[in-house]
């Protein structure tokens, strides 16, 4: 049976304002959309928050091929001076890059790339040379094991998922909220700002390290070749 006109959805449970504001202080997200995922999950936080970055994966998914020219580059030293990285972040428009949670994405990007040292920005940006090297290694370890090709290969691949996530940017757990990838923490600020945000490059020097890490993401580069 419907509901009757003006009267309360009796399915939905009762959502209070400071509720919403907690959800929107937890995520970033604007007070309707709170309200909306709150109501959805019935007051539930958590369901809520997994609601909202669900919605936030999907908007980055539609805004993925759109042109991202603005942006901003941030530095982080870490360690008493002993770990420094350089990050360029692009969006579409001046107007976000000047926005404080554009900024304090940026910030927090590079705050992770000093932590968690990855190699590459995307999975897509592994070079062939790095993927079957890795790959050799796992597969010789596996077949110590002497157990059938089959399951080795099985084995191999299990590793080189973990292998992703240990050298990608975009893979990692979110040094300050294991819970959510980098990945994910963009496509949040890409559901609260409405436009396609991504890392272009970066690099991340320590001291006494031999050689230092520097990555760029193969879109950045087939960008600049469309731009000439």
């Amino acid at each position: 049976m419907g509901t009757t006109a003006g009267m309360p959805d009796p399915t939905q449970s009762p959502v209070s304002a400071a509720q919403v504001r907690e959800l929107r202080d937890k995520t970033g997200a604007p007070m309707m959309d709170c309200k909306n995922a709150l109501s959805e999950a019935r007051g539930d936080m958590d369901q809520a928050i997994i609601l909202l970055r669900k919605r936030g994966m999907a908007i980055a998914g539609k805004k993925a091929a759109r042109a991202t020219t603005e942006g901003s580059v941030s530095s982080y030293i870490h360690a008493g001076g002993k770990i420094g990285v350089l990050v360029e972040v692009n969006c579409e428009s001046d107007f976000v890059a000047r926005t404080d949670d554009f900024k304090e994405l940026v910030k927090d990007i590079a705050m992770h790339i000093a932590a968690s040292d990855p190699k590459f920005i995307r999975k897509e940006d592994v070079t062939p040379e790095a993927y079957e090297r890795e790959k050799d290694i796992y597969r010789s370890q596996a077949a110590q094991t002497g157990k059938p090709a089959n399951v080795i290969e099985k084995i191999v691949e299990g590793k080189m998922s973990k292998f992703y996530e240990e050298v990608c940017l975009y893979e990692q757990p979110f040094i300050k909220d294991q819970t959510v990838s980098v990945s994910q923490l963009i496509a949040a600020k890409i559901g609260k700002l409405g436009e396609n945000i991504s890392v272009r490059r970066f690099a991340r020097f320590k001291v006494g390290e031999p050689g230092w890490t520097i990555a760029q993401t193969r879109q950045a580069d087939a960008g600049d070749a469309s731009a000439k």
